[in-house]
């Protein structure tokens, strides 16, 4: 939606880097975490060979932040997630899942540890600020649970690590990935990690204070201009060449990690509660009906993502939906995610897909779609 059309208000909040994203070209924004986030800086194409040959820095202030503290906080923590944290250290970073009491997924967020009883949930789209404080209120638990004033930036992209250094100096080379170190940058507090929502190679900045906001994005703009830095957006083509989730489309409360092939998030074994343990158990037991698969689609280049589910057939019968879509300019092919009947989910499987009253077919495919083992991502400076 373009910014003279977008009627900003009060009851939706915007970044600190709001003013900043406007001045640097920003013009449509949509709403995710009740914020604003920008979400066009002009072609998307372009934004995507920005990402992948140079560097991006994103607005991604939305990733709101869920603080727990307290005496309790670890066992809180390890209440809420099928994920075994025995082995997370301080300074580390899990992907993890958020489940409800019949085993479906809340959200997909990324923990930090910056304590022993210390805890951030960085949150994709979704409410888990009110499921966590209603969590605790019987939980018999001593936690605090907060939003603290924490507000993201993602640097994602090949030349990053040099903007790093730049900024930080040789130090930051040893920032392994999925870890984080707490920082400043000329007064700024910062916590500095080695994630981001892209697949590519990339750091995330979270500032500890949303006054510092247009300063920390014009200081890293500053540096990353002889590295070819651009602002933009988070790249819908690469994250589902990455296989990546967007909650909402590709999961939600009715999907189950098992239906998503994330069985190694999931810790059925041990003696470590959590909720919606006992209804992983029974789903695995029985088997899922449904996976997620990678499907390539045979038409013409898509001219943009999918913003409804696009329904699958086979046999004469709905089979499941396509969940996030898009033209990928370096494979040369329209891929996508999608949620099948199992009994269509091995490769090489052949599916009519409807977009627009038009039916075409579809192939199941590997995902990831691109870069499979994570080689970009997980790399050194």
């Amino acid at each position: 939606m373009s910014n003279k059309n977008f009627g900003f208000g009060t009851q939706i909040r915007k970044s600190p880097y709001f003013d900043a994203t406007v001045r640097w070209g920003a013009t449509g924004f949509s709403v995710y975490n009740h914020m604003y986030i920008p979400r066009d800086f002009g072609d998307p194409e372009q934004n995507f060979w920005n990402l992948i040959q140079t560097a991006i820095l994103c607005d991604v202030a939305v990733e709101r932040q869920v603080e727990i503290t307290g005496p309790d906080a670890y066992k809180f923590i390890q209440l809420l997630t099928p994920r075994d944290l025995t082995k997370l250290s301080v300074g580390q970073c899990k992907y993890v899942l958020i489940t409800n009491a019949e085993g479906g997924i809340l959200n997909d967020p990324v923990l930090l540890r910056l304590g022993n009883n210390h805890f951030w949930l960085s949150l994709g789209d979704s409410d888990i600020l009110l499921w966590a404080q209603g969590v605790a209120i019987n939980s018999g638990l001593n936690v605090k649970i907060s939003e603290p004033d924490v507000s993201p930036l993602q640097l994602q992209g090949p030349n990053s690590g040099k903007i790093m250094i730049k900024l930080f100096g040789d130090n930051i080379k040893d920032l392994k990935y999925y870890w984080f170190r707490e920082l400043e940058l000329d007064g700024i507090p910062l916590v500095v990690s080695r994630t981001g929502w892209s697949s590519e190679f990339g750091y995330e900045l979270f500032l500890r204070d949303g006054s510092k906001g247009d300063e920390l994005y014009e200081k890293i703009m500053s540096a990353g201009k002889e590295f070819g830095i651009k602002p933009g957006h988070t790249s819908s083509i690469r994250r589902i060449e990455g296989a990546m989730l967007s909650y909402h489309a590709d999961a939600d409360i009715h999907t189950n990690p098992f239906e998503l092939g994330l069985d190694r998030l999931v810790n059925l074994e041990s003696n470590v509660n959590f909720i919606g343990k006992e209804a992983l158990k029974k789903i695995k037991a029985d088997g899922i009906k449904r996976l997620q698969v990678g499907l390539e689609i045979k038409c013409e280049k898509l001219i943009a993502p999918n913003t409804t589910f696009w329904i699958l057939r086979a046999d004469n019968k709905n089979i499941g939906k396509i969940t996030s879509a898009v033209y990928s300019p370096r494979l040369k092919k329209n891929i996508s995610l999608a949620m099948v009947d199992v009994a269509y989910s091995k490769i090489g499987t052949k599916i009519d897909v409807i977009i627009e009253d038009r039916i075409f077919e579809c192939e199941v495919i590997e995902k990831p779609f691109f870069d499979p083992k994570k080689q970009i991502t997980s790399k050194s400076i």
